[in-house]
């Protein structure tokens, strides 16, 4: 008996490790699931004793620092946990290693990172504090006699027959290997990744993740990029996109900015619900409740960013290609020779600028804005810091610094495309108090949603003065302006529904609204007065552009995976990352599956309440999975630059 005694003890660094490491499993279910799933739980479990037998297989049987491997290995996951943890509470899905390739952009955003930090995060981290408190205490209590060390719980003698020991160790992990690939396999036909991880559970996902990226990466390596063209083509040629077929005449608004100078603006975490929002009997974005009421103003807009956030949004509206998801496209695709609309544009006698206070490298811009062919990029170092926020210059500066070049352009008698991407109204969204433009009514006071307020009447007064600056360089009777919002800035973990339609008065739903981003275009001279209720993303941006000003996709030969806005008498585009594979938007419904399609769940677009009866949207459902997968085949068929 005392045998056995004993030799429990010298295996008590294995088995404490592995129990802490389960607990630490289930907490990390519980902040992902908000619930704990007992269902799932065998593969989380199966999955961590194939990890901790390896590593106790590479351990020698005796050693006296055995304990601090162990530690070390606690600590690793923990941290993982804990990151893990932290990136579902900003993007709501659960990360898979690839992110780690965006691991240098954390610095950069560290205000906001900081803003999800709840208290019971650092739960996955008090076993490590208690072990090394422990273990100090302890320290005087060691002597020579012993050959190893535990925890600091008890110590270890090495044994004759510790072969015997890892030998069963190894049969273990085999068996749940075993186990393990039967969970993943079970899982793979599910497209919804938050139901995926659940069901196989996180480190499985990991493993299924690397399997799907190896497979999908064969099967591009054996295509052909014409022919994934023409299915793509033959794909959209069978969605009934028109009541009637398109005649030979030009479609509407086709040219009606012809020979103008666009600037489009992609607005920071903007979303739709400031835009002809009061606050305190004050306008929130006067100046782009003007533009849109002059304009073509798109209410039903909404983002498809994924793992690049703002960067893949300026990717989606200068290519119409969808995002992968699984890595941010400036990082994944900086490499390729892009379709894009600075391409386009140029062709058609345009020069092509983007505008970004922060550094280039930031999201690997320095690798997209070549891919997608700008001409000339203005970064950090052409602006004066006026230390708006962590980012430095304000969007104020931004525009004075762009405005001067676009002239110089314009000097030189060439037409100008020039993008900007502001950043005044970046999360936390701490307006400097002497740049505030409108004062807060009491209940909004030293709220998140009352920043945000602030944030984006900022952003809107400066947009005020990039026309006035225009108007005053003799070039605003000569330009198209296109606003949109990159991503939601109010985010639940933060500030939720209940609170929004209190504070506010308008209705608000934690996904419909929030994923919903404004959309306007403004042609000067031109009173337009449109408001298109079309639904769209931000894959549709570029064509709809690009047939206001005359020039024709079809005749370019550009492969888009959007549609032409004004020109459609239904729509429908997919949303994957922010929510799961398989989600999609039409005029009517935002659909998300659960693990297909007959589990899943459907939102008015109209009321904002839940759909029960959704049985006739298969169609759009097959047709976006099929849609996206083809985009993904197609962004990674794309030449590389040379």
């Amino acid at each position: 008996m005392d045998a056995i005694f004993t030799n429990f003890k010298s295996r008590y660094n294995f088995i404490v490790t592995f129990m802490l490491l389960v607990l630490k499993l289930i907490l990390l279910r519980y902040f992902f699931f908000e619930a704990i799933h007992w269902k799932g739980l065998p593969a989380e479990i199966l999955s961590m004793l194939v990890l901790l037998c390896f590593v106790e297989l590479l351990l020698p049987s005796k050693g006296k620092w055995k304990w601090t491997a162990y530690l070390g290995f606690n600590l690793i996951f923990s941290f993982i946990f804990f990151a893990a943890t932290l990136y579902f509470a900003y993007f709501g899905t659960v990360p898979t290693y690839t992110v780690l390739r965006g691991l240098n952009q954390v610095p950069q955003v560290s205000a906001s990172v900081s803003a999800l930090l709840r208290p019971e995060y650092f739960l996955f981290f008090v076993d490590v504090l208690i072990i090394l408190v422990w273990k100090v205490i302890r320290q005087p209590r060691r002597t020579t006699s012993y050959s190893g060390y535990t925890y600091g719980f008890g110590n270890h003698r090495s044994r004759s027959r510790g072969w015997l020991w890892k030998t069963g160790v190894a049969v273990v992990m085999v068996v749940c290997m075993l186990f393990s690939g039967m969970y993943i396999n079970s899982g793979s036909d599910i497209n919804n990744e938050l139901v995926r991880a659940e069901h196989m559970g996180f480190l499985n996902f990991q493993v299924d993740a690397a399997l799907r990226n190896q497979e999908e990466e064969r099967m591009i390596a054996e295509g052909n990029l014409q022919e994934t063209i023409t299915k793509i083509e033959n794909l959209q040629a069978s969605y009934p996109y028109r009541d009637t077929p398109e005649t030979a005449g030009q479609p509407e608004y086709f040219g009606a900015a012809k020979g103008k100078n666009l600037i489009v603006i992609q607005l920071e975490s903007f979303q739709n619900f400031p835009i002809h929002l009061s606050v305190g009997g004050q306008e929130v974005t006067p100046v782009l409740n003007g533009l849109a009421e002059e304009g073509i103003y798109f209410p039903r807009v909404f983002q498809q960013i994924g793992q690049g956030n703002t960067s893949d949004a300026e990717f989606m509206s200068n290519t119409s290609i969808y995002p992968t998801g699984t890595i941010a496209m400036s990082t994944g695709f900086g490499s390729r020779e892009l379709p894009s609309l600075p391409r386009l544009l140029q062709g058609h006698g345009y020069e092509a600028n983007t505008f970004h206070i922060n550094n280039v490298t930031f999201w690997d811009r320095n690798k997209l804005y070549p891919a997608l062919n700008f001409d000339k990029y203005y970064d950090k170092p052409y602006y004066e810091n006026d230390h708006f926020n962590d980012f430095g210059a304000s969007d104020e500066e931004m525009y004075r610094v762009g405005v001067e070049k676009l002239k110089a352009i314009k000097d030189r008698s060439k037409l100008f495309y020039a993008q900007f991407v502001t950043t005044s109204s970046h999360s936390p969204f701490i307006v400097p108090e002497d740049q505030r433009q409108m004062t807060l009514p009491a209940n909004l006071e030293d709220t998140n949603l009352g920043n945000y307020l602030l944030a984006a009447n900022y952003t809107d007064y400066a947009i005020g003065t990039l026309i006035q600056r225009l108007k005053d360089a003799d070039m605003w009777d000569n330009t198209m302006l296109v606003f949109y919002g990159d991503h939601f800035g109010v985010s639940p973990n933060d500030t939720s529904a209940a609170e929004i339609t209190t504070k506010l008065g308008i209705s608000y739903d934690d996904r419909v609204s929030r994923f919903n981003v404004p959309f306007i275009v403004h042609i000067a001279g031109q009173n337009m007065g449109v408001v298109s209720e079309r639904a769209g993303g931000q894959v549709d941006m570029l064509p709809t552009i690009t047939n206001l000003l005359g020039i024709s996709l079809k005749d370019n030969q550009f492969t888009a995976m959007g549609q032409d806005l004004l020109n459609i008498d239904r729509n429908v585009f997919g949303m994957r990352y922010y929510l799961p594979t398989g989600s999609f938007f039409n005029d009517e419904i935002m659909f998300v599956p659960g693990e297909g399609f007959q589990d899943g769940t459907a939102i008015s677009l109209k009321t904002l309440e839940p759909v029960a009866d959704y049985a006739a949207y298969r169609k759009d459902y097959d047709y976006v999975n099929e849609l996206m997968k083809l985009s993904d085949e197609y962004v990674k068929l794309l030449p590389k630059r040379h």
